[in-house]
This record gives C-alpha cells, sequence and structure tokens, in this order.
C-alpha cells in the first residue's frame, strides 16, 4: 500500500515538452513510474523518446485520460499558464493532481482550489510549489529524488522540499511508505490534516514523519487532528526556530507575528497531544529511529 500514488497510477506530465518537465519526465520514468503521456496543444499527435520510451502528447487531460486511462498528472506548466493547466485536469475529472509550478499567484490559486470544490473535490491537489508524491520502490511523481531511499514503514508529510529530503535520505535505512511534499505556499489543496488521515489509514505506514514550518496555523490544526484521529506515532520538526518575528522567512506562508506561528508555540502544541518535535532535521530522524526500534 501507499497513500495517493503506488504503482498501478498512469500518470500523464502537463508541460512534458518544456525543458523542466522533459528533464523531470526523464527522471521519474528511471524511477518506475508509469507515465503514459503528456499534453501540449501545439504537439499533439506527436511521441517524445526518453531513452527509448516513446511517450504521447496529446492535446488535452481529456483526451490522455481517454486514451491511457491516465488517473494522475503533474503539472510543470509556467506560473502564467498554470491556473488555466489545472483547471483543464479539475474539469477531466482526472483522480490526483501534483502541482509542481512554483510562483503561481496566490489568486489563481484559490481559483483553482475553488474550481476544485465546486467539482466535488473529484480531483485532489497537491502542491502547488512542491516537490511532488512518491512512493518508493512503486512510483514517483514530481521531483523528489529517486534514488535517496527505499520502501519501507514511515509516512511524511513536509512543507519543505529540501527538507523533505533530508529526512527521507536519514532514514533511507529503514524507508518510507510515501512522502508527501505539501507545498509551502498560502493556500495549498492538500494539507497535513489530508496527509495524516490518509497515513492513518494505510495498513504499511507504521510511524508518520510530519515536517511544518513558522507562520499560520496549519500545525496547530493538525495537533488537534492528532489528539482525536490518529493512533499512529507521529514525530514532527518545525522550521524557523531561529527566525525573527515579523520577516518573511523562505516560503510565501511562513511569516510570524507576535507569539502567533512561531516554532515554539507549534513544538507546545504537539508534544502537548503526545508528538515528539526534533530541534533539528537529525534529531527529528533520531527520534522516528526509537520510534520504530519499540514498535
Amino acid at each position: 500500500m501507499a497513500i495517493f500514488l503506488n504503482e498501478n497510477s498512469k500518470v500523464i506530465v502537463q508541460g512534458m515538452t518544456g525543458s523542466e518537465g522533459s528533464k523531470h519526465t526523464r527522471r521519474m520514468l528511471a524511477a518506475g513510474t508509469r507515465i503514459v503521456g503528456g499534453t501540449n496543444p501545439r504537439k499533439a499527435g506527436q511521441q517524445v523518446d526518453f531513452d527509448g520510451t516513446k511517450v504521447p502528447v496529446f492535446a488535452t487531460v481529456a483526451e490522455a485520460m481517454a486514451e491511457t486511462g491516465a488517473d494522475t498528472t503533474v503539472v510543470f506548466v509556467p506560473p502564467r499558464f498554470a491556473k488555466d493547466a489545472v483547471i483543464e485536469a479539475i474539469d477531466a475529472e482526472i483522480g490526483l493532481a501534483v502541482v509542481i509550478t512554483e510562483g503561481i499567484p496566490v489568486h489563481d490559486t484559490v481559483s483553482f482550489w475553488a474550481h476544485a470544490t465546486a467539482k466535488g473535490n473529484r480531483t485532489r491537489i497537491v502542491g502547488p510549489n512542491c516537490p511532488g508524491v512518491a512512493s518508493p520502490g512503486k512510483s514517483n511523481a514530481g521531483i523528489i529524488p529517486a534514488d535517496i531511499t527505499g520502501p519501507g514503514p514511515i509516512g511524511l508529510v513536509s512543507k519543505s522540499g529540501t527538507l523533505t529530503y533530508q529526512l527521507m535520505y536519514e532514514l533511507r535505512d529503514i524507508g518510507f511508505s510515501t512522502a508527501v511534499g505539501i507545498g509551502g505556499d498560502p493556500v495549498i489543496g492538500t494539507t497535513h490534516i489530508d496527509c495524516l488521515a490518509a497515513f492513518q489509514e494505510d495498513p504499511e505506514t507504521k510511524a508518520i514523519v510530519m515536517i511544518g514550518e513558522i507562520g499560520g496555523d496549519a500545525e496547530e490544526r493538525a495537533a488537534e487532528f492528532i489528539r482525536d484521529h490518529v493512533t499512529k506515532p507521529v514525530v514532527a520538526y518545525i522550521a524557523g526556530f531561529t527566525a525573527p518575528v515579523g520577516k518573511t522567512m523562505g516560503h510565501a506562508g511562513a511569516i510570524i507575528s507576535g507569539s502567533s506561528g512561531t516554532a515554539e508555540a507549534k513544538k507546545q502544541a504537539l508534544e502537548a497531544v503526545g508528538v515528539r518535535v526534533g530541534k533539528t532535521p537529525s534529531e527529528t530522524a533520531r527520534l522516528m529511529r526509537e520510534v520504530i526500534s519499540s514498535l
């Protein structure tokens, strides 16, 4: 098992013929991802050769789904065209849309998120501005390096791409069921809580590591959810313990004011519901090792 993405997922790439889309399509194929097509209206009907694997190009997501049975799309479309690309995927009712694109205006994200809601949330959006979803040994949709870890019992949900990679690497000898990079923008499609709920239901996930950051109250809300609904052990790391108040740090969503949204406040909220919180990524990995060894 895994969450959101597995060895049976049929993936298309919106923007596959662009430089980023092409580069990461090749990497995803090398990781074993079942990429069944790409979209580009101007190149529909062509095939792109990725080291001997020929991938067809379709005009639209709906056409690609009809021809291939695709259930997942990875969006590598430039920011000014990304809203239309995601809305196209939503209208086609594809099951999962992983939006890698960075720099999408928040208004555009709100627009396609609202559109997905109006359509009955038939499409799960992960991102935007995220590294994607990886189920090691099964499938990889996005830009998470495929060779830094293997399959195992840990589920990971993270706002940060680079911290996702670090924790996956530090715990590579144990391995992961699925790692989900949810993105750090102020508005995102899939939250910590969504992933916690899915990991709780996944029989192969035995423990969960959650990576948050300063700003907002997503981690506090996750703590409440863990208290009420999660029985599996959770270890967490909050980026930004040394961040100065009032400064935006990295991600657009990572800003604190007063005592609200600080790393310490989030740490206290999580520890109050039994989550062990590391002060550094390496300490967090050590805590997870202790959890796994006690299972």
